[in-house]
């Protein structure tokens, strides 16, 4: 086994740019998506949605629908188990309304129908008897003495006030005294910006296939992005016991955070538990943008101090988002990520929840970061102008490091953020002249990824191949980075691996496919995993020999003797081992499950070059470079590929996308036709340059690479479109009638 330390390992198979395993499956339509799934018998599921943003619910009257032939159940939020925990009450009531309907298109009932067309006509005879609210969709608004309230009692003992009841949280981080830091300053800025919701945009709705026996037994297929956690909010909404439902996930058409939770499924296996038969339930377009959750809207004030050279003496941040009609926690890590990038001698900030009548907020890459750091980089934009700095001088002059003190209270261990800014500075993209009308912009972003529990289990087959178990889906080439991490630890082809994804009922449980967690954890599980297993090979060729264990080592994907004093063998292959197996002891398999700690956190820097019309405000984005501390990329066409990725979300957060209600808080733009995420011709090729800086906390020196993308893009556009246009803009989205004012307000 070599057990070197992250980065001094010369690798055979990290690094490769091998074929993805998934490949030949995805591009013949071979591959299962949720949709995709069918079973004899099946049942078709559709679902009722509030007209109203906010009303109580009077009564429901199904008795109509019920008689229609070919229905088959009926669901309410009362076909649901009672709930003491908070947080699976309230994906509860997200699925199904109980009292009230909390914002327009929340799901009130359900029906399962023997088809399409005849569960529609069962929607339109459902009656629904509602009592208009005053409702609430801005978080400003929300947060005011006297706004309507959304929930009552969801505030926290630490939130003080004068504020609403919507206002359900408070936070608060740093360090220092910033008042004394800004009065060293040679020039104080203070801005306000808004930020807009914005939906993760997959291109697969959500859908599921449930089968509910009358023994109480229940399978349920969907895509998601945690097996496990659709198990344990089904069974805790459903009143089961988590052994009497297995979960299986299937492909995953995109889900960048949006598919952590639940919508659809518990209530697809309380309709086949009404109907005793399995029902598949799918979303439209217009359900996902209705009723999925997009990320936080925002609402945030920044100061920042500076002396004449670039230093910045303190820094502080105000943050208010809203995450829709529940309590969300995802101010606290936009509070956390908002100064991460800078060593600060003096900071604060602080964080407020509050409700709206919006849908519930769900993850969406890097949660509650882009927005901070969006404020905060447009304030040290800013900042730099007025000295007529460079702006990535400044950033390193104050940038993190290792042994930094972070804004958010941990200190830095090995850090990449002062080498991506210098590959920054050095690109030829820095150095490219700009013409008339066109700006470039410059952005730090950060991101804390996260480890969790993982358990994996690898099998040494008689053949000499292997076979991997893991629990989490596949959503952005895990399949590839785990059998490449196996392949490399056991010195065998990458080929010789094949790595699948399990049911819940198959292996311990994992935690969702979150936080830029899997290549991470699951990579450091399949490592031990597979240096469990070497050990019992040793073991076995140790009783072959007649020696003892401790005199057996690994290399190169045989067993040896440890040196002259324990014998003159032949080295003995996996695949000579594995052949043995059954005379030696038995099968042999490697096990491994941990609560991985030691993530290590990432940096990015992005460059942007736009050209602003000054006659329409319209931007063209000319070129784009992304700069990232992966750690060690493991297959790098995959860490390529997050990094573009959350670029161009970002561009899109930046430019276009946004949440649009009317007067009665109705969503007024919910397709892709309204809804305007960027397509190719609206992108230059997006340039990438990994930088590895290998994480302490990980045998191969892995960090997450899928979150930190989508930090920088915003600042990095609006810096651009502010240098371009000769006004600093404060709001997202940047639209061309939104720049096209702030330009004719320039004068």
């Amino acid at each position: 086994m070599n057990e070197m330390s992250p980065g001094t390992r010369d690798f055979k198979i990290i690094g490769t740019r091998v074929k993805r395993p998934d490949g030949v499956d995805k591009v013949t339509g071979r591959a299962q998506y949720g949709a995709d799934l069918t079973v004899p018998g099946m049942l078709i599921g559709a679902t009722l949605r509030s007209p109203h943003a906010h009303a109580r619910i009077r009564g429901i009257d199904t008795s109509k629908a019920m008689a229609l032939p070919g229905v088959k159940a009926i669901v309410t939020h009362a076909d649901f188990a009672e709930i003491e925990d908070e947080g699976v009450r309230d994906v509860a009531i997200n699925c199904l309304a109980k009292d009230k309907a909390l914002y327009h298109g929340h799901a009130v009932a359900a029906v399962a129908a023997k088809d399409a067309q005849t569960a529609r006509a069962a929607l339109d005879l459902i009656e629904v008897d509602y009592e208009k609210l005053p409702h609430v969709t801005d978080v400003d608004e929300a947060m005011k003495p006297g706004a309507p309230v959304v929930q009552e009692g969801r505030q926290q003992e630490n939130v003080t006030g004068d504020w609403s009841q919507n206002v359900t949280s408070y936070c608060e981080f740093g360090h220092g005294d910033p008042e004394a830091g800004f009065a060293k300053a040679d020039h104080v800025i203070e801005r306000s910006f808004k930020t807009a919701a914005t939906h993760q945009g997959y291109i697969e709705p959500h859908a599921c296939l449930a089968s509910m026996t009358s023994d109480g037994k229940g399978d349920l297929w969907c895509c998601t992005q945690g097996q496990y956690f659709v198990r344990t909010l089904c069974a805790g909404i459903l009143g089961m016991e988590a052994s009497q439902l297995r979960v299986t996930a299937s492909e995953i058409g995109g889900g960048f955070g949006g598919k952590t939770t639940c919508f659809i499924e518990p209530v697809a296996l309380a309709l086949s538990r009404k109907a005793g038969r399995p029902v598949k339930l799918v979303m439209s377009r217009d359900d996902v943008f209705r009723a999925t959750g997009p990320t936080c809207s925002s609402s945030i004030d920044v100061k920042i101090g500076m002396t004449k050279d670039g230093r910045i003496t303190a820094g502080t941040a105000n943050l208010r988002y809203q995450g829709g009609a529940f309590p969300c926690e995802t101010v606290s890590m936009g509070a956390q990520a908002a100064f991460a990038a800078y060593d600060l001698e003096h900071v604060r900030t602080q964080g407020w929840n509050a409700l709206t009548n919006r849908p519930k907020e769900a993850a969406y890459r890097a949660p509650g970061a882009p927005m901070a750091v969006y404020a905060v980089e447009s304030v040290v934009d800013e900042l730099t102008q007025h000295f007529e700095l460079d702006p990535l001088e400044v950033r390193l002059l104050n940038a993190a490091d290792k042994g930094t003190k972070s804004s958010y209270g941990v200190t830095f261990e090995a850090i990449g953020l002062k080498a991506t800014l210098e590959a920054a500075k050095a690109h030829p993209h820095y150095s490219a002249p700009l013409g008339e009308n066109q700006g470039r912009g410059v952005s730090c972003g950060f991101w804390f990824n996260f480890g969790g529990n993982t358990c994996v289990s690898l099998n040494i087959n008689e053949d000499g191949t292997v076979g991997i178990t893991e629990g989490n889906p596949d959503i952005g080439g895990s399949r590839a980075s785990i059998s490449m991490m196996a392949a490399e630890e056991l010195g065998v082809p990458y080929d010789r691996v094949r790595t699948i994804v399990a049911d819940t009922s198959s292996l311990g449980y994992n935690d969702v496919t979150d936080g830029s967690r899997v290549t991470f954890a699951v990579g450091l599980a399949t490592i031990e995993a597979a240096r469990d297993a070497i050990r019992k090979m040793c073991s076995r060729v140790a009783k072959i020999w007649d020696i003892d264990a401790e005199a057996v080592v690994w290399k190169d994907g045989a067993a040896h003797p440890s040196g002259p004093n324990a014998g003159d063998f032949d080295p003995m292959s996996l695949a000579e081992i594995a052949a043995l197996s059954s005379e030696t002891g038995g099968p042999i398999a490697g096990h491994y499950e941990v609560n991985a700690d030691g993530a290590g956190v990432s940096f990015g820097v992005h460059l942007a070059d736009v050209e602003v019309d000054p006659e329409t405000g319209a931007t063209k984005v000319l070129r784009y470079t992304a700069f990232q501390d992966a750690g060690k990329a493991i297959h790098p066409d995959y860490v390529e590929g997050q990094m573009q990725g959350g670029s161009v979300q970002g561009i899109g957060w930046a430019l276009n996308e946004e949440y649009i209600y009317d007067d009665e808080g109705h969503l007024l733009n919910a397709g892709f036709l309204d809804y305007r995420i960027p397509v190719a011709s609206d992108l230059p090729p997006i340039d990438t340059q990994i930088l590895e800086i290998p994480n302490p906390g990980h045998p191969y020196g892995v960090r997450g690479v899928g979150e930190t993308s989508i930090v920088p893009p915003l600042a990095a556009l609006s810096n651009a479109v502010s240098r371009a246009a000769g006004v600093r803009l404060h709001e997202l989205p940047m639209s061309p009638p939104k720049v096209l004012k702030a330009i004719m307000a320039r004068g």
